[in-house]
């Protein structure tokens, strides 16, 4: 008999704890139960179950069809498969923007399915939001900079460059209580700037090289969604081609009668 080992799971006090330790933060987004069970073994600190996955996963043209029955699918994957890293799940368009009694409801379903914090998009207009679910003892992830949700607003994704309105947004979320603060899509030197303001730690995404940690897409990463790359994504792998490859060579083996060989075969 195996004796499983035991893991000691990241906590949102230790992840908040990790900036005063200056120990940099890493954090990838998974959608699914394999997907998470890599990323957990790969020893990340943070699953972030995007509403990202409207596009890399669902083919969507941005993350607004994303509903909160689909984000609390995909938070169970991922919660069955991990251990050790803290789980945060995107609320998503729609599930929030009401009222607060609107976003604790919603925020509840993603912790119990399996979720130990949550993620809200928006600085200052959504700080009274942010600071409801705190008190109704619910961890809350801000997000800042580049919102994908305002994508209409913003007129595509574009660069957020007003340094003033994002450390006042990135100032009033950490005073609601946000333990943690993602930044996208902004110059390198407001991503120093909010990072050297703010007591909790801020996760770059396309934020430049001094935020206290980095997100990216897991698709993204490895090489699995081609359908754009913006600057700030380092491909560490491509398995986009090597599973188009096994794929192709699958399909030649089957047609040319090749697999399944004796070895695959019972007896």
């Amino acid at each position: 008999m195996t004796e499983r080992v035991s893991v000691r799971p990241v906590t949102v006090p230790e992840f908040r704890a990790a900036k005063a330790r200056a120990e940099r933060l890493v954090v990838v987004t998974a959608y699914d139960f394999p997907s998470a069970q890599l990323a957990d073994a790969a020893e990340v600190d943070a699953i972030l179950v995007g509403d990202s996955l409207g596009t890399v996963v669902q083919g969507h043209a941005n993350t607004i069809p994303v509903t909160l029955g689909q984000m609390a699918y995909h938070t169970e994957m991922v919660a069955r498969a991990t251990r050790r890293a803290l789980v945060i799940a995107d609320l998503p368009f729609g599930s929030y923007q009401e009222s607060s009694r609107q976003a604790v409801r919603s925020a509840i379903r993603l912790l119990k399915a399996g979720a130990a914090a949550v993620k809200i998009e928006g600085g200052a207009r959504m700080a009274a939001t942010l600071a409801a679910l705190v008190r109704a003892d619910i961890p809350v992830m801000g997000h800042v900079g580049l919102t994908p949700q305002s994508v209409h607003q913003m007129g595509g994704f574009k660069v957020q460059r007003a340094q003033e309105t994002i450390l006042a947004d990135a100032q009033a979320v950490t005073d609601a209580g946000a333990f943690a603060l993602v930044i996208e899509g902004v110059p390198a030197t407001i991503g120093q700037a909010v990072t050297a303001a703010i007591p909790v730690p801020t996760i770059g995404i396309g934020a430049g090289p001094d935020c206290d940690g980095q997100v990216l897409v897991w698709h993204d990463l490895l090489g699995l969604f081609d359908a754009f790359r913006p600057k700030f994504v380092k491909q560490y792998a491509n398995l986009g081609d090597l599973t188009r490859e096994a794929l192709q060579q699958f399909r030649d083996e089957v047609r040319e009668g090749r697999f399944p060989g004796p070895e695959h075969s019972f007896k």
